[in-house]
């Protein structure tokens, strides 16, 4: 199976191809993937070297042109170093674009920590008017790709060589019901979604599905609930406890319990294999089940 980032590649080639409103920004990370593209559209397709700043300021100065930018490069690289670009360049010019991150909270440990970026969800969250797809496969980044570059909107998409092993039907809008439950709602985000499966197994759960968390699905979190008290765990691949605060505004007219499962805040220097990462941040099956069936006993 392809990667998301094979996939990003391969469906941004294409979509180049067809719409001229598009143009892709690029600060050398995988250039060599669109060299083509860019031998085909050298006016749509920029390399700005590596200068993350001058990434996000070019893009969107493309969309006070009227094109539609979508901007790539790592996830440490797109949302934490060039911040203060994004918050003024795009957002205090009222203009859009695609941000399309790789590399994830840790899918290339052995970069280092320059190339982790756990809280780039939680920083996109400080600001107004962003949406955020978190895809688990290929198929889901692709189809969340094309529609947002056939939008008008400011969209972030969280791409990860993290997966699922089959993809879900989603389309930007709300959560989805995987498994239903009596005890307790588990939502699980992206390419979390195997691991919470297996931990949640036998249990009397709902398990939903989120590959867009932001807007939060704030409906589709209160109907899982339910009428009486609500126990819900967010499982979540980037910094744990984002999304705590949106989950419990959905369940502010019911007596509520929120635990957020995520990557969590201390610097793991013996860098070692993505997966053992997952593993030390209790994100594996065997995490999960300890975790979630502890929280849901009270």
């Amino acid at each position: 199976m392809d990667t998301m980032r094979d996939r990003f590649i391969a469906t941004t080639t294409e979509l180049l191809g067809h719409d001229p409103r598009l143009a892709l920004v690029l600060a050398e990370i995988s250039r060599d993937g669109f060299a083509g593209a860019e031998r085909n559209h050298p006016e749509r397709v920029i390399n700005v070297g590596i200068r993350e700043q001058l990434l996000i300021g070019a893009g969107a100065g493309m969309a006070l042109t009227g094109m539609r930018p979508i901007v790539h490069t790592f996830a440490s690289f797109l949302v934490e170093r060039p911040f203060e670009q994004i918050r003024l360049d795009f957002g205090h010019q009222g203009v859009a674009g695609v941000l399309v991150s790789a590399g994830a909270s840790y899918d290339f440990p052995a970069a280092g920590f320059t190339h982790m970026s756990p809280g780039d969800v939680a920083l996109m969250d400080t600001l107004d008017g962003w949406s955020v797809h978190v895809p688990g496969h290929p198929d889901e980044a692709e189809a969340l790709l094309r529609r947002a570059a056939a939008g008008d909107d400011r969209v972030y998409l969280r791409l990860s060589m993290q997966t699922n092993r089959r993809a879900m039907p989603v389309d930007g809008n709300g959560f989805l019901t995987v498994r239903e439950g009596s005890r307790g709602v588990v939502v699980a985000v992206g390419p979390t979604l195997d691991d919470v499966l297996a931990a949640t197994e036998g249990l009397d759960t709902t398990v939903l599905y989120a590959a867009t968390v932001r807007p939060f699905d704030l409906g589709g979190l209160r109907g899982a609930a339910g009428a009486g008290t609500a126990d819900v765990v967010l499982v979540e691949p980037y910094l744990a406890g984002t999304s705590v605060a949106v989950a419990t505004e959905a369940l502010l007219d019911l007596p509520h319990r929120v635990l957020g499962l995520g990557v969590g805040r201390a610097e793991l220097r013996r860098y070692g294999r993505m997966d053992e990462h997952v593993a030390a941040h209790g994100l594996d099956a065997a995490g999960l089940r300890s975790r979630i069936t502890r929280f849901l006993r009270g």
